[in-house]
Formats: structure tokens, C-alpha cells, sequence
């Protein structure tokens, strides 16, 4: 079919498997409006044959697609463009350094072992003529093929930084109180890493009309932090201020007390938007004060490095000020970042463009000193940052980076064993053949930006980098279709810039997952994420997988934030939460009985290894006896969510709910709800006597290969 042989020249999908085994078409229409997304007319038969003689020649006579990845051990892969170079092809490399490199491919045979050896690491411009005169030119990452492993095993803490209240932060957890927790973990209790939710800047709300989306994981731009986790005080001019702007500054500081008290005294959910609106109030009082020389040069040094990204970003931050947070709804000229009347509002808005440059210097180097933290206190890796796997549809990066993505389309997850409808996320997807003309530019800044000050990056959907379900606008989840990415590509810029940044990489696979992917993901040293409560011998007998068996590339944990707390799990009060939100599609005594199986069979498992003796116990001995299985498995992390040292029992979000349950707004809390600062955190003695479990230490177990599967992928609210 000619719609079909279209759609896979332009990495369109038109079938799906749901299970194993399983094949479902796509739709026509999905087909026809990815590729009109890729600018592609695919909307009559004349249309499809015009349209696919012209890919198919256009691929026949280029010698080479617009990037090229090579990995840096000089050997290619048999699907390499590089690969398949004519014998006698002259190749031309200009390294990113300035160097040049010149040789010929002599023969077919050994293309692959001929030049591409002992290339530089980086981003490269390459050149060929081949033998017939045809010259091509091309974007080339050289990257190592495989991304560093801890060279030791670490155990860290997963913590919302919003839910980390101290007495010190304004309504909400900031910088100042991860680089307390970085601190004081890594010291007290040892931990190599804090991974923390993403920091990405949020798109604002309204004045006076709706608020901002609270979920981190649907951001403004994924390129810069939002200054909402600033801790003011801590900004050096804060300490130059005098006369009313002192005044005005402490008054606001007490106004902000009075937020956080809120939160932590009187049952009040944290409130991004009240803090910000504070916290703007005094950043604006301290832009007003002069930075001295030293202050000064380092500004002016952060903007040479960012660039004009930075300068669009704090460019939308001033219009969205002006004509509201979505892009679509300004005035035509402003929806154009490039328009000379963008150039005139910007010069208009100088002050205010100026401002939000600053805020992400400030943000930035908060982050620095956070970091610098955990590796002062003895941290092997420290940060762990996360990077959600889209923007929202209205903010600065789509603004800015329109070009890239696709229009008329969002990401989201197709129909299977747990979702019947799919799910849309409403986030707009790059552009595949935009990115690789751009040689992966956005992706790259975006991979070394979150990488500045982190010692390992955790990937949401890391399946995305190989595919991502591309639903129309307007339409169902189901009436979508697969969209395919270059994941050599994709990965080659992961591990150059891994490389660069001597930085870890963590994929989020959970869900469904193409066969191949894992395995692809393992052999370029990307950790996975290995959840308890999933990991079965569905292959085999189904019951529990033995910690021998487990993966050792992963990061092993008993929860994550999209998941119920262990101790809810213990106690089945996941499912009765539930229930009482209208969530369940089964009776509530069937999810009861399997819940409470599921939890008597890991119990069972435990006892029989001698990690809970007699098989049940207090929900503080099962939970540590559950850690205790995680460190007999090989695997190279173990993540600790934060709320179960403290016995919290609320999930940070909930899939499918949005007004109905306040995901991303609860403090971090103890076993009765009550709200726990940081600084009760470091004196909690259910907290010490969990992890004391990693002072007594793990059996080690080897690296198996039963069959695993995982949760159903849990995606932004």
C-alpha cells in the first residue's frame, strides 16, 4: 500500500502491538496527520504517489541523511550511512576544536575501520565527495558508545523538592533546602545521590484567573530552572538591601513564614503560585540593586555562554507578563520569535527581559552550590535531575523553538492492558527530521543545560528517544499512531554530553516497552528503573523474581512518585483511596484480595530469606525488610523515596486525577499526616533506623535474565 510504504519512508508507524503478539493498525487519518505534520500531503492517492517518488529519490541519490552519528571506538555499525560509503569516497571532518581530518575510503571492506577511528568527542561538520562528483555535507556526533556505570554501588534519596519544607524555605522546598539535605545525607547517612523531581521553569498562572499547572512534569522549558526554588535569602544582594527596600523585603519574608506555617500547622496545601508571587515581589526589589564588579562579570559571562536561548526564554517570560502564559493567544506579530516585532517588544521590554535573565543566573548558581554540597559531602554522584518528557504547548520553549516541534499534534501513550482510552499528555512532539537538520541543536543544549551541575540525569519515558505516540489534535488517544526518532542519534548525543559532564544517565522504562529497547538501552550504559512491587517471573512461575535474578544496571526502588508509598502499599490503603475517588474498575473486595496477596507473597519471600523473621512484623520492619531485598539484588543504585523513611502513606501524584486529589501540593509528612520540615527529618528516629539498613548492608546476588515487565508507564496531570 502506497500510504503504508509513505509512512515508513518518514518514520510513521501504521500498526502498534499493545501485548505481545498483538498487532493493531493504526488509523489512516493518524497517518495522514503525522505526516502533514512533517510536512508531508499525504491527502488523496495522487498526493501519496507524488509525495513517496519524491522521498524515494531524494534517498537514492543523497550520499549522506543530515546527521551522522560515529562512536569514538572507530567501529561502525552495519546500518551506518558511514558504513555504506562508495569505495573511494574522500571524507572531510572539521572538528568542532578547528582540527581537520582528510582521508579516502578505500574500500567497501574497510569503511568501517578507515578514519572514523580516533575521532574527537563532539559535533562535528563532515564533509564527502564521492567517486561520481557528488558532494554531501553533515552534522557529525562523535560520542563514546557506552555512558560510565557508578564504579561503586550507591544508595540515595528520591525527594519532590517542593514537599521539603525547612524553617528556613517561603512556603515550599527550595535550593537552599536540597543543598541541606545534599548535606546532611551525605554526611549522617552516607548516601551517594539526592534525585530530585524536575526543576524545569513552570508556565505562571493567571492574576486573578486560573493557576499555574502544578505538575512539574509540564513545564514552560525544560531548558532553564524555574526561580521559584530560589532561596532569596541566600542571593548575595539580599544583604545590600536598606532603608524601605529592607523594610518591604522582610515584610514579605514574614508573609512568606506565614505561608509555610500554613502548610506545616494548619493543613494547607503548598501554594506554587502564592510563593512565587512573593518570592518575585523581593527578586524584583533586589535587581534594583547595582552587582558589584566581580557579580557583574559573572552575569555578563552567563549570558555570552547562554545565548540567544536564554534571551528568547526571558523574552516570552516578558511578553506572557504582558499578553498571558500562552503564546497562541498573543497578538500575531509576538507569536513569531524572529519578527521584527518581537525584536521591538523585546527592546521595549528590556528591563523585564533583563530581570528574567537574571533569575535564571541566580537559579543556576543555586543549583551549582547545591551540588557542590553533595560532592563536599563525600557524594559520588550527587543531583540527580529529571527530565520530563515535554513541554506545555503554550510556554517559552514551544515559543521558541517552534520550528522543532510538531503542529496540530501532542505525545501521549496508546490503548493497552491498563488504559483502554490511551492517554494524551498534551505535550507538542519534536520534530524527528527537524532535529536531526539541526544536528539534535535544541536536544544537546537541553542535555548539557540540566547536566551543568549533576553528577547523573534520570530520563522520563526513555522510550521516547526511540519512539513517541503521536496523537492529532482534537482527537482520541486511540486515533493515534507511533512517530520513530533516530535513537542512535538520540543516544550518541546522551553520551556525549554524559561524557563531557562525567555524568550518569537513568531511564524511566516502565510501561510499555518496543522489544530491543532495553537491551539498546543497556549496551550504551543507560541505567534502567527497577520498581519491587513489578518485578516477577512472568515468563515463568509469576511469583516474585529472586534478588539474583534482578538487573544490575538499574536503580532499584520500592516506589516512585507515581506510585503508592510502600507503606500504603503494606497497609492497602492505596486501594481505598482509591475507591473513594471512583478510580477502581473492579469491586473493591477483588482489588482488596489482589493487593493483599501481592503484599503476603513479597512478605512470604522475605521471611523465607530471613529478612523478616516470622513473615509479618511492624510496618517499620516490613518496609526496611523490603530495602533489605533491594540490596540483595545487583543492582548498581537503590533509590530511597523520602516519604517512606518517614512511614508518609499519600502518593505525591496520583494518575488519572487531577482536581479530584492534590497531586504535586503535599508536603512531606509522617505516618499520621503530619507534616515533617526537614529539619525533624534529620532528627527522626524511624528515619535513622530505616537507613540504618544500608549501614548493616546487602547480600550481592549476580546479574539474571528472568523475564521482567513493569507498571504501566505513569505520565504527567
Amino acid at each position: 500500500m502506497a500510504l503504508s510504504r509513505l509512512a515508513a519512508a518518514y518514520g510513521v508507524a501504521t500498526s502498534y502491538s499493545p501485548s505481545p503478539g498483538r498487532t493493531v493498525p493504526a488509523s489512516d487519518t493518524a497517518v495522514v496527520a503525522a505526516l502533514a505534520a512533517l510536512d508531508v500531503d499525504a491527502s488523496g492517492p495522487e498526493a501519496i504517489r507524488a509525495a513517496l517518488a519524491a522521498r524515494e529519490a531524494h534517498l537514492a541519490e543523497r550520499l549522506l541523511p543530515p546527521t551522522v552519528v560515529a562512536w569514538t571506538d572507530g567501529v561502525l555499525s552495519g546500518a551506518s550511512p558511514l558504513a555504506e560509503l562508495p569505495p573511494g569516497s574522500r571524507v572531510r571532518v572539521e572538528t568542532e576544536r578547528g582540527e581537520v581530518i582528510e582521508w579516502a575510503v578505500p574500500t567497501a571492506a574497510a569503511a568501517g575501520a578507515d578514519g572514523w577511528a580516533g575521532l574527537p568527542a563532539g559535533v562535528h561538520r563532515l564533509l564527502v565527495r564521492s567517486p561520481d562528483g557528488r558532494r554531501a555535507e553533515a552534522h557529525l556526533i562523535a560520542a563514546p558508545r557506552r555512558i560510565k556505570t557508578p564504579s561503586r554501588r550507591a544508595h540515595g534519596l528520591l525527594v519532590q523538592l517542593y514537599s521539603l519544607l525547612s524553617h528556613a524555605s517561603w512556603g515550599m522546598g527550595d535550593l537552599g533546602d536540597l543543598a541541606e539535605l545534599a548535606a546532611w545525607s551525605g554526611h549522617a547517612l552516607n548516601t551517594g545521590f539526592v534525585q530530585v523531581n524536575p526543576l524545569h521553569a513552570a508556565v505562571p498562572g493567571v492574576p486573578g484567573g486560573p493557576g499555574s499547572d502544578p505538575s512539574p512534569y509540564r513545564p514552560s522549558s525544560r531548558r532553564f530552572p524555574d526561580p521559584v526554588h530560589l532561596r532569596v535569602e541566600a542571593v548575595p544582594e539580599y544583604a545590600r538591601l536598606t532603608g524601605e527596600a529592607r523594610e518591604r523585603a522582610e515584610d514579605l519574608r514574614r508573609r512568606a513564614e506565614a505561608l509555610r506555617e500554613g502548610v506545616l500547622h494548619q493543613g494547607e496545601l503548598i501554594d506554587r503560585d502564592a510563593v512565587w508571587a512573593l518570592k518575585r515581589a523581593a527578586l524584583e526589589l533586589l535587581h534594583e540593586v547595582p552587582l558589584g564588579p566581580g557579580r557583574s562579570a559573572e552575569y555578563h559571562a552567563f549570558l555570552a555562554e547562554q545565548g540567544p536561548a536564554l534571551e528568547d526564554h526571558a523574552t516570552w517570560c516578558a511578553l506572557a507578563e504582558v499578553h498571558g502564559p500562552d503564546w497562541h493567544s498573543w497578538p500575531a506579530a509576538l507569536r513569531d520569535p524572529a519578527s521584527p516585532a518581537t525584536a521591538r517588544a523585546r527592546r521595549e521590554l528590556m528591563d523585564r527581559v533583563d530581570f528574567h535573565c537574571r533569575l535564571a543566573w541566580l537559579t543556576d548558581a543555586q543549583l551549582a552550590t547545591a551540588q557542590r554540597s553533595a560532592r563536599e559531602a563525600g557524594m559520588d554522584i550527587g543531583l540527580v535531575h529529571d527530565l520530563a518528557v515535554g513541554v506545555h504547548p503554550g510556554g517559552a520553549d514551544a515559543w521558541a523553538q517552534q520550528d522543532h516541534f510538531a503542529p496540530r499534534m501532542t505525545v501521549g501513550a496508546p490503548p493497552d492492558a491498563f488504559n483502554a482510552r490511551g492517554q494524551d499528555w498534551g505535550l507538542p512532539p519534536w520534530r524527528p527530521d527537524r532535529l536531526a537538520e539541526s544536528g539534535y541543536a535544541p536536544y544537546r543544549a537541553l542535555v548539557r543545560g540540566l547536566l551543568r551541575h549533576a553528577g547523573a540525569l534520570r530520563i522520563d519515558h526513555v522510550m521516547g528517544l526511540f519512539r513517541l505516540w503521536w496523537v492529532p489534535e482534537g482527537r482520541d488517544p486511540t486515533e493515534g499512531t507511533y512517530v520513530h526518532y533516530d535513537a542512535e542519534a538520540m543516544l550518541a548525543v546522551l553520551a556525549l554530553e554524559a561524557h563531557r559532564a562525567d555524568a550518569l544517565v537513568i531511564g524511566e522504562d516502565l510501561g510499555t516497552v518496543e522489544p530491543g529497547v532495553r537491551e539498546t538501552l543497556r549496551e550504551h550504559g543507560v541505567l534502567g528503573t527497577s520498581v519491587l512491587w513489578f518485578e516477577r517471573d512472568w515468563a515463568g512461575t509469576g511469583h516474585p523474581l529472586p534478588a539474583e535474578a534482578w538487573r544490575a544496571d538499574c536503580v532499584a526502588t520500592a516506589t516512585t512518585h507515581d506510585l503508592p508509598p510502600t507503606a500504603a502499599r503494606l497497609t492497602g490503603e492505596h486501594v481505598r483511596l482509591r475507591h473513594d475517588l471512583g478510580l477502581l474498575t473492579r469491586p473493591l473486595a477483588e482489588e482488596r484480595h489482589e493487593a493483599a496477596l501481592d503484599v503476603r507473597e513479597w512478605l512470604g519471600l522475605l521471611s523465607r530469606l530471613g529478612m523478616l523473621p516470622g513473615g509479618t512484623g511492624s510496618e517499620e520492619d516490613e518496609i526496611r525488610a523490603l530495602h533489605r531485598f533491594l540490596l540483595a539484588t545487583p543492582a548498581r543504585m537503590i533509590g530511597v523515596w523520602l516519604p517512606d523513611a518517614v512511614g508518609d502513606r499519600r502518593p505525591q501524584n496520583l494518575p488519572g486525577t487531577w482536581d479530584q486529589y492534590p497531586n504535586w501540593r503535599l508536603p512531606l509528612a509522617d505516618a499520621t499526616g503530619r507534616p515533617v520540615t526537614l529539619e525533624e527529618l534529620t532528627a527522626s528516629p524511624r528515619l535513622h533506623a530505616f537507613m540504618a539498613v544500608f549501614r548493616e548492608g546487602g547480600g550481592g546476588g549476580g546479574a539474571g535474565g528472568a523475564a521482567r515487565t513493569a507498571p504501566p508507564d505513569a505520565h504527567p496531570v
